[in-house]
């Protein structure tokens, strides 16, 4: 049975202190969104700062009037990471009349994609899911809405590319959680191995990932490799950290992909220190200084309370309330669309492909949706450890675009 974790603030965005008590003929104009977390499974350590994230700033919103007139009532569930129990709560989501779903988990959308499809209801995979759903024309109603592996992968190995003066003749190492998520930027990384003409080894990492003492002795003392890309999460990314550090391998020759690069994974390695050097991507901004947090600050001030500490977690925090402000603008967009009448799901659907120029102040990419464009366009930041601080080392860019634009067309004409 889906478990609603009704004590957590995510619920009380829409009932309680933070939607700031309007009166009873605002609350009547209400629409709902649907959210998955995982607070309490393997990736617990990403949902229970991105989820507050979420909730925050769809609290921010709600305390100035909502959207449009219309306030926002947020249902979450926790899948735990798992199949079963995210199929539960978008039947759940559909049968409360939720106008989007906000997904969670490369498994759980690829479950759900043809459920969206048949439910013409628009859920989104920021930074996961399947890849190809970028193309909207063959994923109508999936919406990565940030850089998906595929993207992730051509950032890494551009990076890569950048950090050694070329490609040729190198080594790259790619160690990954060996599950659908980890295997998704293979098809990437295989034609830029051979396009550019390094050689790549595979290191598969099991469930749960707080094993791989073999993959790390066989990455340094066997391989060797130039550069390691690494595609981890839940607590494998410091394990990772660890164990490379350990066994003497640089990590400014190291680069993971998103759900490697926040504070809770170095701090669990050891903290900034150890991990010095330590490369990330990333697909939102990363730090306290943006201010629609200082404005999510200010709303917990007036209500006598203190910030929550979720948001010392910036990396995933800032990435909740990404999810949450394009989810806010793809509904503004269909509220305007309709001249101010209640949006269906197909409705913010069309508002979703009309989000352009939405930045807050930096905290999101230069990103522009469309019926075609699902994803945004791929960008990414590196930001790296140093002086103990997480540092932006390369702005906004996309990696071999023309590669994953190749690799989403061949996708595209095998339906």
């Amino acid at each position: 049975m889906v478990r609603f974790k009704r004590r957590w603030l995510g619920l009380a965005v829409a009932t309680g202190s933070l939607a700031f008590a309007a009166g009873a003929s605002a609350q009547s104009k209400e629409l709902v969104f649907g959210f998955q977390c995982d607070r309490t499974g393997p990736t617990a350590t990403v949902g229970t700062a991105l989820c507050p994230g979420y909730h925050d700033y769809i609290g921010l919103v709600n305390s100035k009037g909502g959207v449009e007139g219309f306030k926002i009532r947020v249902i979450e569930v926790d899948n735990e990471y798992k199949v079963p129990p995210a199929i539960e709560a978008h039947e759940r989501f559909k049968k409360e009349g939720a106008v989007l779903e906000g997904l969670y988990g490369t498994p759980q959308t690829a479950a759900l994609n043809k459920k969206l499809e048949e439910d013409k209801i628009l859920g989104t995979s920021p930074g996961f899911g399947t890849a190809a759903a970028a193309d909207g024309k063959r994923y109508p109603y999936t919406f990565p809405i940030a850089a998906s592996y595929w993207s992730q992968a051509g950032a890494a190995v551009e990076f890569a590319k950048e950090k050694m003066g070329g490609l040729k003749g190198k080594k790259i190492a790619y160690l990954f959680y060996d599950n659908p998520a980890g295997k998704e930027p293979l098809a990437i990384l295989e034609d830029l191995a051979k396009s550019e003409g390094f050689e790549m080894r595979t290191f598969a990492v099991p469930a749960p990932g707080v094993e791989m003492g073999s993959q790390i002795t066989d990455i340094v003392q066997r391989f060797r490799p130039d550069f390691v890309i690494a595609h981890l999460f839940g607590r494998a990314p410091s394990v990772s950290i660890k164990e490379l550090k350990g066994k003497g391998f640089p990590l400014s020759k190291v680069v993971a992909f998103v759900w490697g690069s926040a504070e809770a994974d170095i701090i669990a390695a050891g903290g900034m220190g150890v991990a010095e050097g330590y490369n990330t991507i990333q697909f939102a901004g990363v730090g306290k200084d943006f201010q629609v947090l200082k404005d999510i600050e200010a709303m917990y001030k007036a209500q006598g309370k203190a910030s929550p500490k979720e948001m010392d977690s910036t990396v995933y925090y800032n990435r909740g309330v990404m999810t949450a402000a394009l989810h806010v603008e793809a509904v503004r967009n269909a509220i305007k669309a309709k001249g101010g009448a209640a949006p269906t799901s197909e409705d913010v659907k069309k508002g979703m492909e009309s989000v352009k120029g939405v930045t807050l102040g930096g905290l999101l990419p230069p990103m522009e949706l469309t019926p075609e464009d699902h994803e945004g366009g791929g960008w990414c930041q590196i930001w790296t450890v140093k002086g103990g601080k997480l540092v932006m080392t390369k702005d906004w860019f996309q990696g071999y675009r023309p590669v994953i634009q190749k690799h989403l067309a061949a996708e595209a004409s095998k339906s």
